[in-house]
């Protein structure tokens, strides 16, 4: 399935921990998704799905929920692009 990555974003809070986003778009669906991350210290992450604007299909919904779920590579290959986004700090750099 092809993932069409719109926007991402990540960034650290002052707790340390980081918050990011990635809006993407599907083959064959016609609302964007967003998918937003949450990890304390950047190594296990959470994360919640909704739709970017306005709502779509709920079936749709449902079928990129259990993507996430199953597929490895689509979920990171979202997780990565937040990350991408990443500046780092002048002593990691």
């Amino acid at each position: 399935m092809n993932v069409e990555i719109i926007k991402a974003e990540i960034k650290r809070e002052e707790d340390r921990s980081f918050i990011g986003r990635t809006i993407f778009k599907l083959e064959n669906h016609n609302f964007p998704y967003e998918i937003t991350f949450f990890s304390k210290r950047g190594t296990e992450w959470d994360y919640s799905l909704s739709f970017a604007g306005e709502p779509g299909s709920e079936e749709q919904f449902l079928e990129i929920d259990q993507l996430l779920e199953n597929d490895d590579d689509v979920y990171n290959q979202l997780l990565d692009a937040a990350l991408d986004t990443q500046e780092l700090p002048e002593e990691e750099a």
